[in-house]
């Protein structure tokens, strides 16, 4: 069997290599001509650490990344709503990490360099697809023309704005956006905490996100912050559906100085930033069906989701580990008929809890009552609700603690 990957990013690597190792051959086409370390920092999961650890690359990881103690969700006030341990501190047999997106991306792709030579191609943008009974053959843009490629298999890893996805859903509606923009830069900065800690603070009208995803000289971390607002109600596109622009410290200030957190000097963590980005906070409906044939999707191109509870990368890299072993124990159609059984429902799930803002709706729930702070928080809220919104995205997104 040869597969093809549209899409190098996290999932379509994971997919490659996890292929090879069941004696699958595979060709991955990216649509970058160079690999840059582009975007921020994420968060992946201890169950998509798991995964990675399997494919031999936890030490690459703690070369780059660091392993998450804990997290810690306060109101605008500084004042502590929930807190609790992550990855190994929390009993879980692999840590969680706090990474940027870049270096992650790195680990992956000189990892798939090195164990398929040869097999990664950057410059191929997919364009469309056709399929017979025998295979698919696709075609991608490249700076010197189209070219195609023949394989028994496409797996169309290649992001929110899929160009097999719009083949397989014409009628799909496209990107939706509830009217949350964000800010997203990361700098080095003294640590705070105790230097491998996250923090979220306020609720879904506005709203930081503070963790370190790096060590540097000195005892410093590279420090990713995430400055959201709501500006609109979602019932329109965004302003500007780009993932490039440059913020402005105009737009970023004035909801930054509405938060009051003692553990950190957010304005200047912010002003330290040299460089940083707007983003509107976008996911797409979940799809009714992923597969037709000898084609499917995978990580974004199948179930992008809001940036919330750390899941984007987690759950790609999760359905690349179900994909590949199902290719390898049943025919082609088969095995994607049976992975779109196994991950679209859970996937579909996680989407829609993210819109109501995932496990942080602890905040959002205890700033809707008590706006202005709080004495007591067993006033506001009890400790086993907290625990059910918390515990409950973790059982549903597949890393509760067992």
């Amino acid at each position: 069997m040869k597969a093809l990957i549209a899409g190098g990013g996290v999932g379509g690597l994971v997919l490659a290599m996890s292929l090879a190792e069941h004696g699958i051959e595979s060709t991955v086409f990216e649509a970058a001509a160079e690999i840059r370390p582009l975007g921020v920092g994420i968060n992946t999961l201890p169950h998509a650490i798991r995964e990675l650890a399997a494919m031999d690359l936890l030490d690459a990881l703690d070369a780059t990344g660091i392993r998450t103690h804990e997290l810690i969700y306060v109101n605008r006030f500084g004042q502590e709503v929930w807190r609790e341990k992550r990855g190994l501190h929390a009993g879980h047999s692999m840590p969680q990490f706090s990474i940027h997106r870049g270096n992650l991306h790195r680990v992956l792709w000189d990892a798939a360099a090195e164990r398929l030579p040869g097999m990664l191609r950057t410059g191929h943008r997919l364009v469309r697809f056709e399929q017979d009974t025998d295979g698919v053959t696709t075609t991608f843009a490249t700076a010197s023309g189209e070219i195609t490629a023949r394989g028994d298999v496409l797996v169309a890893a290649d992001g929110i704005h899929s160009a097999a996805r719009a083949q397989l859903h014409p009628e799909d509606p496209g990107i939706r956006w509830q009217g949350i923009m964000m800010w997203r830069g990361a700098v080095e900065f003294p640590p705070f905490l105790d230097g491998d800690s996250m923090i979220i603070a306020g609720d879904m009208q506005e709203k930081l996100v503070l963790y370190p995803i790096a060590r540097s000289e000195g005892g410093r971390r590279l420090t990713n912050w995430v400055v959201c607002t709501r500006q609109g109600t979602g019932e329109f596109a965004p302003p500007k559906q780009d993932w490039s622009r440059l913020g402005s410290l105009d737009d970023i200030l004035p909801t930054v100085r509405r938060f009051s957190l003692p553990q950190l000097d957010v304005e200047a963590l912010v002003r330290a930033t040299p460089e940083y980005f707007e983003y509107p906070m976008c996911d797409r409906d979940p799809l009714p069906w992923w597969t037709q044939g000898r084609v499917t999707l995978l990580g974004d191109a199948a179930h992008p989701m809001y940036p919330v509870g750390s899941n984007g990368a987690s759950q790609a890299i999760l359905d690349a580990r179900c994909l590949a072993p199902l290719l390898a124990a049943m025919p082609a159609e088969q095995a994607l008929g049976a992975y779109e059984a196994e991950r679209l429902p859970k996937t579909a799930e996680i989407v829609h809890l993210n819109r109501k803002g995932g496990p942080e709706r602890v905040v959002d729930v205890v700033s809707e009552r008590a706006p202005n702070g709080f004495e007591r928080l067993e006033d506001v809220i009890s400790r086993d609700e907290l625990a059910a919104i918390a515990g409950g995205y973790a059982q549903t997104a597949g890393f509760a603690k067992v």
